[in-house]
């Protein structure tokens, strides 16, 4: 298997030695949080700005909304609304690792010859499977999340005999996949709130040590989502002290890769789940 530390793009390295927080910036119209959506260049270069300010470690970028009921928009209109905010990091954070959050093979095409790090494919190559070729053609990660159905329909496709067995077979059969392409850096997404309900989102949670088996990164993305707000009967703009707490299981469990929407509160979970362990760490030897 894999060593899981290091994965790299065009000859640049990221250590995950240490847990690394990717920040969301959508630039869309009508994803569900309001704080890191929209269609305006000024505000979309102000949002990069700040999040490279707070210390995110990539910054992962979405031209279509993945949220419940959500309909497919085609490549072309998702390489419109992303370019010019790639184009701007690009040019003004050369050294910040570049994600783009789509399921279109020709997205990802554009975006890798413009020199982004990563492709973040939530269909984990089951809606394109050529954006699996494309991946491995640029040699650059590949996060591979679960999901059944497209974000429109997988509401209604969250039944599972055995949630995570079935989660750990898909994950099993993609590595296989993309594996044989030649992919290497491969980052496993569970994919919570996914066609998954609440209580299946925390049965995930629990178990999501086990993913740890395929000795690739661990990617988790709970920013805010329902399986928050709607225990807190709140809503996303409230959600941030539940993420924290979140977060910070996820950490425990073994996650390396956060997908955030608010990266200076996630960096201090970080620094201080890192203090306790180190001082506990120290207290044993």
């Amino acid at each position: 298997m894999k060593n899981s530390r290091f994965i790299q793009a065009h000859g640049a390295l990221l250590d995950l030695e240490s847990p690394k927080i990717m920040g969301v910036l959508n630039a869309t119209p009508d994803s569900f949080f309001s704080g890191n959506r929209s269609v305006q260049q000024k505000r979309q270069r102000e949002l990069l700005d700040q999040m490279i300010q707070d210390g995110a470690d990539i910054i992962d970028i979405g031209g279509m909304s993945s949220r419940p009921g959500a309909e497919i928009i085609s490549s072309r209109d998702e390489v419109e609304r992303i370019s010019p905010i790639v184009d701007y990091c690009i040019e003004h954070y050369p050294q910040t690792w570049l994600s783009i959050d789509t399921i279109h093979g020709d997205t990802a095409r554009v975006m890798l010859e413009k020199g982004v790090h990563l492709i973040n494919d939530i269909s984990g190559g089951q809606y394109d499977p050529g954006i699996v070729d494309i991946v491995s053609e640029y040699k650059v990660p590949y996060v591979c999340m679960h999901m059944k159905g497209v974000p429109k329909t997988m509401v209604h496709q969250n039944k599972y005999q055995d949630l995570i067995r079935e989660l750990m077979l898909f994950f099993k059969e993609r590595i296989q996949t993309l594996s044989s392409k030649g992919i290497k850096d491969i980052i496993i997404d569970p994919g919570f709130g996914f066609s998954k309900n609440i209580a299946q989102n925390y049965q995930l949670l629990h178990h999501l040590h086990k993913f740890k088996i395929f000795d690739f990164p661990l990617l988790v993305g709970v920013s805010r989502k329902s399986m928050i707000y709607k225990v807190l009967n709140t809503d996303p703009e409230n959600a941030l002290n539940g993420t924290t707490v979140i977060h910070t299981l996820a950490l425990l469990q073994g996650a390396e890769i956060l997908r955030v929407h608010d990266i200076k509160e996630a960096k201090e979970t970080m620094q201080l789940l890192a203090y306790y362990q180190q001082i506990n760490a120290e207290s044993e030897t």
